[in-house]
């Protein structure tokens, strides 16, 4: 079999989006599943648009996701010359052919053909003038006039276009620069690319591509296109679906495993599967199962899974990712303190910015704890304050300050009064953390130590 090279070659005009991350994924897994190579392509030849901070925030994201690409990152805006020599060549063959037509004359050309119910297109009136360059003159395809350009593509089976409906596009532009079908064609194929596979938004190029590659008399690389995806409403989707760049799903404190995870399940199955290891992936992926039927984003299945790889971390690696959010919190916390808290509150959160915050009122001191007044008003009545005053005495007197030495203490405390639970834990949870929620109260005291739950405590028994 011959050696399988993918590649990814996003427009450096904005930040990577889901839906080219999930083409990056699908391409990078096609690549590590048969051991061949990924490639990475800049296409910033629309010099106006294309910016330096939207590359650095695709590499950064590319990196975030661990789609790692081989050899060095490609430039079309570095290539100009190599483009220029191949459309050079398709001139000498009679492949190709100078036009001097404006872009208005062009346009009149088109709103002709509509008004006579035609394609609008170029009508060819410079193809067969013999033309040599000038100030203001294109290079355009010489595109067949009759026939069918057909190729196979491994989502949408056999495609076919008529040669008649496609025009002399043009290669070169008046100021010397290639078109993007004319560089991604030549780029394709002096990269030695097998396998492109791209959003179906493209299915318009590649007969375009495929006519510049029989001009060239290069081989076809296998081409699959893979539906859009669409918001649950089965429209376009759009932010209003919940669809960010790849950056803002990072800042918002998703783990990269479980976006990796859940884009590669819009568009490909493997039975009824759905949370695959990234190892995983790479075992089983392959062109075969890529649906040819649109799927829908889900911002809550996304947040389902992605609350799944938060359980699944590793604690010291947990803490780790956390660190920034809690930073973003406002504090400043010692790694073993996050690792020692994380497991208390992941079952509570979705994403790391959730976890953040939900675990910020064991990170406050005492005199900022918030309680909320429905809790206290339920639960700190008189005999609830008495409670936490009893509480307290045994506490600060108890032998090791763990998890175990404090059930325990409110174990005994219990029994030995003749009290039932909910008497004495609302109470105590209210006290150490300002509301009826949260983790067992042993390993909250475990965690906040000594000094901090009897100042929690004494502030309780203070309040109005």
């Amino acid at each position: 079999m011959t050696k399988v090279v993918t590649r990814f070659a996003p427009s450096p005009t904005g930040h990577l989006h889901i839906g080219g991350a999930r083409t990056a994924i699908f391409n990078w897994l096609l690549a590590r599943h048969f051991g061949g190579t990924f490639l990475l392509r800049i296409e910033d030849t629309d010099q106006e648009r294309s910016l330096q901070e939207y590359t650095d925030s695709i590499l950064a994201s590319m990196r975030w996701l661990g789609l790692d690409w081989d050899g060095d990152l490609i430039y079309q805006s570095r290539r100009f010359d190599i483009y220029n020599g191949y459309i050079d060549r398709m001139l000498e063959t009679g492949h190709a052919y100078w036009c001097e037509c404006t872009p208005e004359e062009v346009e009149q050309m088109r709103e002709t053909a509509r008004e006579r119910g035609l394609k609008p297109k170029y009508d060819g009136r410079c193809r067969e003038r013999g033309l040599g360059p000038g100030p203001g003159r294109v290079v355009r395809l010489k595109a067949p006039l009759d026939g069918r350009v057909v190729f196979e593509d491994v989502v949408k089976g056999t495609l076919a276009f008529d040669a008649a409906e496609l025009d002399d596009m043009v290669l070169r532009r008046s100021d010397g620069t290639p078109t993007y079908n004319m560089a991604v064609v030549v780029d394709d194929a002096t990269m030695g690319v097998t396998h492109v596979l791209r959003g179906d938004d493209h299915v318009s190029n590649t007969p375009k591509q495929v006519l510049i590659y029989q001009a060239l008399g290069l081989p076809l690389p296998v081409f699959g296109h893979v539906p859009m995806i669409l918001g649950p409403d089965k429209k376009k989707l759009s932010k209003r679906h919940g669809a960010r760049a790849v950056i803002e799903y990072e800042q918002d404190g998703l783990l990269p495993q479980a976006l990796v995870n859940y884009l590669v399940r819009l568009g490909w199955s493997f039975g009824d599967q759905e949370i695959f290891a990234l190892q995983e992936l790479v075992e089983k992926f392959t062109t075969d199962n890529l649906n040819s039927a649109p799927a829908a984003f889900d911002p809550d299945k996304l947040q389902w899974l992605n609350a799944h790889y938060l359980r699944e971390t590793p604690v010291d690696e947990l803490a780790r990712l956390a660190a920034p959010f809690v930073k973003a919190e406002g504090f400043d916390v010692a790694p073993e303190r996050l690792a020692a808290l994380a497991p208390l509150f992941r079952e509570r959160a979705s994403n790391l910015a959730d976890l953040a915050k939900v675990m910020r009122f064991m990170l406050v001191d005492a005199a900022a704890l918030e309680h909320d007044p429905a809790a206290v008003a339920k639960a700190l009545t008189a005999e609830g304050k008495a409670h936490v005053a009893a509480l307290r005495g045994l506490l600060e007197k108890a032998g090791p300050f763990d998890k175990a030495t404090l059930e325990k203490v409110v174990h005994d405390y219990v029994e030995q009064g003749g009290l039932k639970f909910k008497q004495v834990g609302p109470p105590l949870r209210v006290a150490l953390a300002g509301s009826l929620g949260g983790p067992g109260l042993p390993e909250i005291m475990e965690v906040l130590g000594r000094a901090e739950t009897l100042a929690r405590l004494d502030r309780a028994a203070a309040l109005a």
